[in-house]
């Protein structure tokens, strides 16, 4: 009897062992398990300060780990480094009403949406303020020129994840695991109020956020060049 009792615990015991181990590799974070998916990317935000960052840095604040927009301020906050084609990955938190955007290939001074090769629209959809809008004015837009798919943004508060991939005229966005955008600007000739966007060709620029007083929050952000 005892030496059945001992095999019996012995096989508990191994049991116990291998269903341990493999929950603990089920709950490994994502930054562990899809490290071979983020091989190359730099982060671009040390979650502590703005350094790396400059113009409108007055305009923006740290909070909680997160880029935040200062609410009634804001402006163009862009990076010291200069891009070409690159995927930039991140993830951001609306609140209600909320309006941002991302630079991309921004010279460093103007409007990006007209002077960079686009502004890629951060909006809370479903605000109604923003009902009558353009379809090229909602979230993930290349604003005024390519309209992005709607029913992908978590709701107000959550924070979504995105992935941006630029490389020479083409642009794509994928949003919580959804590509909403993929397009390509050299063939684009018609525009929100036929207002032209000169910089849509550029080949290089800053990576950066273009804020509009509301208070968006981004963080782990990584850029990897092509």
């Amino acid at each position: 009897m005892k030496n059945q009792l001992g095999i019996h615990v012995v096989f508990a015991c191994l049991l116990l062992s291998l269903t341990i181990n493999v929950s603990a590799r089920g709950d490994e974070p994502a930054s562990v398990a899809d490290a071979t998916s983020e091989e190359g990317f730099v982060t671009l935000f040390d979650g502590q300060s703005l350094d790396g960052w400059t113009g409108a840095v007055d305009g923006y604040e740290v909070v909680d780990g997160a880029i935040q927009c200062k609410a009634k301020h804001g402006g163009n906050l862009f990076t010291k480094e200069v891009y070409g084609d690159f995927v930039v990955r991140l993830e951001f938190q609306l609140p209600p009403r909320g309006n941002n955007g991302l630079a991309i290939r921004f010279p460093g001074k103007g409007d990006p949406a007209y002077v960079g090769m686009c502004e890629l629209q951060v909006l809370d959809n479903t605000h109604p303020d923003y009902a009558n809008l353009d379809d090229r004015q909602f979230h993930g837009s290349a604003y005024g020129m390519a309209a992005a798919k709607r029913g992908a943004l978590k709701p107000v508060g959550q924070w979504n994840e995105q992935e941006v991939t630029v490389i020479g005229p083409t642009i794509r966005v994928v949003l919580n695991g959804q590509e909403i955008l993929n397009t390509d600007l050299s063939k684009i000739d018609e525009y929100l109020a036929d207002r032209p966007h000169p910089g849509k060709d550029r080949v290089e620029g800053h990576f950066g956020f273009a804020g509009h007083g509301d208070a968006v929050k981004f963080r782990n952000v990584r850029i990897k060049s092509l």
